[in-house]
């Protein structure tokens, strides 16, 4: 599941890094030179100059992408096999005009935006099959699962519980902001915020928290980001109750049971909320020397649009199609900005990871934002596969700001991990794309993600004898390392770098090409 920035910035409780204010593209840079841990882009073009690069695929499976964008129309994968609009299957791939890639759930007229979460749709699932049986007298297998079940009936009613107490945060300050507007005839700002009366106690709270935030971010964005965030949530808690099931096979046709059926969906790949993937994208591969919006890191990256990820949690057959979608056509670096705690088909999950390493492809997944730590708790997908054995293709990313202090260093809402995650990349305040041709901040591994992605696609354009493996390899070999100690997400506990991840590092890309460069075959 994707998080929007409303979720983890605001309503966090142990939240931190939110108190302080990035330099505008701040994960170009490099901490040698400006200070910062950014991703060394910059630095590192000014190593390549005079040498050219290799085009290179990368897919982002997400939410969808804004094809229309000003920063991202030249910069999107083109099926060459395909011709637009013409309603067939040109380069008979099984998938009609997808001349920038597809999306998983849409149908012949609706788009899913809203989804429930795994968990939801497991626990739901099982609650039926036990509803019309005596749970007095299971045996063998049943009473196994019985027991299962019951477990996973505790862990769904302490997930939803969780939401419908952020979504009571979230309604809070929303219905803080309309009052607001209604004594300042409609505007919500930092003067009219100041100006306003509260009425009560929680009223002068919440008040009191809004002005600190107004210090950070413009009002009309965090209006926005408030709205944005009560109706995701709202609408996941109300889904989590629904038989989302029969919902998806209205509208996208498919039987969400059937993990043979590859071939469904539309190529509506942009979709009804494709803010998450387009932002992921600018990071990426945002046209560079434009003159406009962002500087993306991959200036040889071309992106394919993958859209598969709705707001709730994404569904195991989706993100598999979508990376049989991505090899079979070209890409060579795949960024997953997304997971979630259960699965119900990893076996399924883990032939579409073995097909992508078969194809030397590049997977580069964000750790989540739960300040979790991964060595006690996985999420899917995952490179840790049910044979025992680990998908070497693969980089696990943690999300880092732009601050000095090692105390806020590491973003407060990212996983970690000493054994699962690989390193750490800019994801605190990262200006990107979004839909509308505008442009916002956001923060999240979710932003970090696509930061490396960018990275392994520099890197495999430049250095196109590198396997996936290779560009893994030499990514957490050259990561710039924080010789004081950080605190660990969530806690108050400052550990080495080491402990958090396996490199002990940042991701560099002036750092690799170095390494490269001198270290030629």
């Amino acid at each position: 599941m994707k998080k929007r920035i409303v979720s983890i910035l605001i309503f966090s409780a142990s939240m931190q890094v939110w108190s302080q204010k990035a330099p505008l593209n701040w994960y170009l840079k490099n901490p040698k030179q400006d200070k910062v841990f950014g991703t060394g882009a910059e630095a590192a073009y000014e190593l390549l100059k005079g040498k050219t690069a290799n085009e290179v695929v990368v897919a982002v499976i997400d939410s969808g992408v804004e094809v229309e964008h000003e920063d991202l129309k030249d910069v999107l994968w083109v099926n060459k096999g395909e011709i637009p609009s013409n309603g067939i299957d040109d380069d008979k791939n099984g998938y009609i005009d997808d001349v920038h890639g597809w999306s998983f759930l849409g149908g012949v007229a609706e788009d899913i935006n809203y989804e429930s979460m795994e968990i939801a749709r497991m626990y739901l699932s099982a609650k039926k099959y036990f509803m019309n049986k005596d749970t007095n007298a299971l045996t063998g297998v049943d009473a196994a699962k019985f027991q299962a079940f019951k477990k996973l009936r505790i862990d769904f009613n302490r997930e939803q519980g969780a939401l419908k107490q952020q979504f009571y945060g979230v309604n809070l300050l929303s219905e803080y902001i309309q009052r607001v507007k209604a004594s300042s005839n409609g505007v919500f700002s930092k003067a009219t915020n100041k100006a306003y009366v509260p009425k009560d106690e929680m009223d002068t709270k919440v008040k009191k928290r809004m002005g600190m935030i107004l210090m950070l971010m413009e009002a009309e964005e965090l209006d926005s980001q408030i709205t944005q965030g009560a109706n995701q949530i709202g609408n996941i808690i109300k889904y989590n109750e629904m038989d989302t099931d029969s919902i998806r096979r209205i509208i996208v046709g498919d039987n969400p049971d059937d993990l043979t059926n590859r071939f469904y969906g539309c190529n509506r790949y942009e979709g009804p909320d494709a803010m998450h993937g387009t932002h992921v994208s600018g990071t990426i591969a945002g046209k560079r020397g434009n003159g406009i919006g962002v500087e993306g890191i991959a200036a040889n990256a071309r992106i394919m649009v993958l859209r598969a990820v709705p707001n709730g949690d994404e569904r195991d057959k989706d993100i598999i199609n979508a990376i049989y979608y991505a090899v079979d056509n070209g890409a060579k670096v795949i960024n997953m900005s997304f997971g979630k705690y259960y699965t119900p088909n990893q076996v399924a999950l883990d032939e579409a990871i073995r097909y992508a390493k078969s194809k030397d492809v590049l997977f580069v997944h964000a750790a989540g934002n739960d300040a979790k730590n991964k060595d006690n708790e996985d999420s899917y997908p995952t490179r840790k596969l049910t044979d025992g054995t680990v998908a070497s293709n693969w980089i696990e990313v943690g999300a880092s700001s732009s601050s000095k202090n090692g105390k806020k260093l590491i973003a407060d809402f990212s996983n970690y991990g000493s054994t699962t995650v690989d390193l750490f990349a800019p994801g605190v305040d990262i200006y990107s794309t979004v839909p509308n041709g505008k442009y916002e901040d956001a923060s999240g591994t979710s932003m970090a993600c696509p930061a490396t992605a960018g990275v392994a696609a520099m890197i495999r354009g430049y250095f196109p004898e590198l396997t996936a493996e290779e560009v893994r390899d030499v990514l957490m070999k050259t990561t710039v390392q924080y010789k004081k100690k950080v605190v660990i997400p969530g806690t108050k506990k400052k550990v080495k770098m080491n402990s958090i991840s396996i490199s002990g590092g940042f991701v560099n890309a002036e750092a690799a090409v170095n390494y490269l460069l001198t270290n030629k075959k």
